[in-house]
């Protein structure tokens, strides 16, 4: 049975889908038959990360409303034969937690892990999908708004008894650790209040393959946290190596 893993953030701007890219990528290539659900409705973008814009035929509105399946709606991506998406509607659409853990149920057993790209920000609508999942990845920026909107996230988690949380900081370059912005990133750590699973560094190659569509270049760091996130969501004791540019 497939491993519901839900990654939110608090505030738009994280990279949020992107890391939900990176890691279905990577797992995909690690073996794992991976599904994205894209909940952002009405911003989708993992159709343009992985080079399929233009030929996305279905989406999650045609699930909701009963049009298809879900692996009928669900696309295959090119570039990683082990992932599929299932992509956002473009148009602004109502979905519960309830529609979402029926998805999820229905297709379980034909994935090991189900990524939720929930939608940013700090609503009741995101609590009630997210706390559905078997674990939450909160996603933040070096970056202090951020990093408040990330506790105060994982605070209500807490607060609702959602105690499988992971963090993951995302966009990570010397310039901002050491700066009168952030000193350390155990200081982000602290302040967030959520064991580290991973250090995702500001990489332009990243940005490159994600706009273009293309796959992430083999020696790109970023691919690199990725990879090692992904052998930690699967148990495997890989050192937390932090390498920033």
């Amino acid at each position: 049975m497939a491993k519901v893993i839900a990654v939110t953030s608090g505030k738009g701007g994280t990279g949020k889908s992107t890391i939900c890219a990176g890691l279905g990528y990577t797992l995909a290539k690690q073996g794992h038959r991976t599904l994205i659900i894209e909940l952002d409705f009405g911003l989708r973008c993992l159709d343009i990360m992985f080079g399929m814009e233009g030929q996305i035929k279905t989406d999650l509105t045609d699930v909701l409303n009963g049009k298809k399946k879900v692996l009928d709606a669900a696309c295959q991506v090119p570039m990683a034969s082990n992932l599929s998406i299932l992509c956002a509607p473009k148009t602004l659409t109502t979905v519960n937690a309830e529609q979402i853990v029926e998805i999820c149920q229905s297709v379980k057993k034909y994935f090991e892990y189900i990524i939720i790209d929930t939608g940013a920000g700090i609503n009741s609508r995101v609590f009630e999908i997210v706390e559905q999942a078997n674990l939450i990845l909160v996603i933040t920026t070096p970056d202090p708004v951020c990093i408040r909107d990330a506790t105060l996230m994982s605070d209500e988690f807490y607060n609702r008894g959602n105690k499988s949380q992971r963090l993951i900081i995302n966009k990570v370059s010397k310039k901002v650790v050491g700066s009168k912005l952030i000193s350390h990133l155990d200081q982000i750590i602290d302040d967030v209040g959520v064991q580290l699973i991973g250090v995702i560094p500001d990489d332009f190659k990243l940005s490159l393959s994600t706009g273009t569509g293309e796959p992430i270049p083999t020696d790109s760091l970023a691919l690199r946290a990725f990879d090692s996130i992904s052998k930690r969501l699967g148990g495997e004791l890989v050192p937390l190596s932090v390498k920033i540019s």
